[in-house]
């Protein structure tokens, strides 16, 4: 099975993972996560870090001549900014006050929990690392495993389906044209009348000293019948990817399919009716593409929520940690509205639980091993 760690501060020298069980054989360079990179870094609403930050990986281990080679694989991320704040992220021990020390915990994020828990009276050692610049690695690691998709032709696509109260008014077939249109999009959205409306309403918020959160929606097309199991709560495939997409910072809630709405529908509106022709469909996709924990052979569509970015130019209230006065609440730089990045960091993250849940069925050390075992299941499954 696959896994990795990430480590590395938002304003520290640089972030890291190391990605373990991939297997030998995956063609791979930094360009191909670089390209990733970038677009996270777009988005209407970002803010200056952005024009700071040009984001690029070094491979340091793993890889040879533009192969894994089944070895742990080592990426590193420079923070350019680091510069900047060399003397407060030092690691070096040192007797002087701290003049950047941050006691006065901002609402929504973890500054306040994370305080208290680690016992730390400077919130600057729970913000550095619970700060969304770590989603820089997210993405990072799952360009890795989008590279391992590719030889099942498994393709993920994400868009932005609402941003605060501008939403759209229905969900588009991603055709390429649409998916042209969605990489085009200061807001990843495919609606170009939503699109105004969405960065309407950034706009206000901005001006309002505000922030704003917004639904976005993961689609991965061609993942077979049959990966995941409803044998055991830990290794079903929608409960994976929830939990790797609820993982990502500012997420408060995730779907599949109809979600929370067939809550309120009978059955009948609900279930999806089973067809033969050539193989086995269904004749909506109301699941999601995943039942019992199980792939179906739909397309699985995934939403996120994504709450507003916790830090406001026009702060709320909160007390100091270590005076216990009240006080408006510190502002470190942040956006206004990141949800079109957080689509893409939400891609990252179903694409490494894909993979991961493929790596499970199929096994292999090698991937034409892996891509061997997987074809030969394809043709079980047209006999079925």
């Amino acid at each position: 099975m696959l896994r990795f760690l990430t480590a590395g501060e938002s304003h520290g020298k640089c972030l890291t993972a190391i990605l373990e069980g991939l297997p030998s054989g995956i063609i791979l360079s930094e360009e191909d996560i670089d390209r990733e990179l970038q677009r996270r870094q777009q988005g209407y609403g970002r803010g200056g870090r952005m024009q700071i930050e040009k984001d690029c990986v070094e491979i340091t281990s793993g890889l040879r001549h533009g192969r894994t080679i089944g070895s742990p694989l080592c990426l590193i991320i420079h923070n350019r900014d680091f510069e900047n704040w060399k003397e407060i992220m030092s690691t070096r021990a040192t007797d002087t006050t701290d003049a950047a020390a941050v006691s006065k915990p901002r609402p929504g994020h973890a500054d306040l929990p994370g305080g208290i828990k680690y016992r730390h009276t400077d919130l600057r050692n729970i913000l550095e690392r619970a700060s969304a610049r770590e989603t820089a690695m997210k993405v990072a690691v799952g360009a890795v495993a989008k590279k391992l998709l590719a030889g099942f032709d498994i393709q993920l696509n994400s868009y932005v389906a609402a941003i605060g109260d501008a939403s759209m008014e229905s969900h588009p077939d991603l055709t390429e044209a649409a998916l042209n249109r969605i990489e085009a999009s200061p807001v990843r959205c495919p609606d170009e009348a939503a699109e105004k409306r969405m960065m309407a309403v950034i706009d206000a918020a901005k001006a309002a000293g505000d922030s704003l959160g917004g639904i976005f929606r993961i689609i991965i097309r061609k993942v077979p019948v049959g990966i995941g199991t409803h044998v055991h709560w830990d290794r079903r495939l929608d409960a994976n990817l929830s939990r790797a997409l609820m993982g990502i910072q500012a997420i408060k809630g995730v779907e599949f399919g109809m979600g929370f709405h067939a809550a309120r529908e009978l059955g009948s509106r609900v279930h999806d009716e089973i067809f033969y022709r050539n193989g086995f469909y269904h004749g909506t996709n109301n699941a999601g593409g995943i039942e019992g924990g199980i792939s179906n052979g739909e397309d699985i569509v995934i939403s996120c929520a994504m709450k507003p970015i916790p830090t406001l130019y026009s702060p709320l209230r909160s007390v100091d940690l270590s005076t216990k006065a009240p006080y408006a609440a510190g502002i470190e730089r942040s956006d206004i509205c990141a949800v079109p990045a957080a689509a893409v960091v939400g891609e990252a993250m179903a694409a490494w639980e894909t993979a991961n849940a493929l790596m499970e069925k199929f096994g292999g050390d090698n991937i034409n091993e892996t891509l061997c075992n997987y074809r030969h299941y394809l043709a079980y499954v047209q006999e079925v």
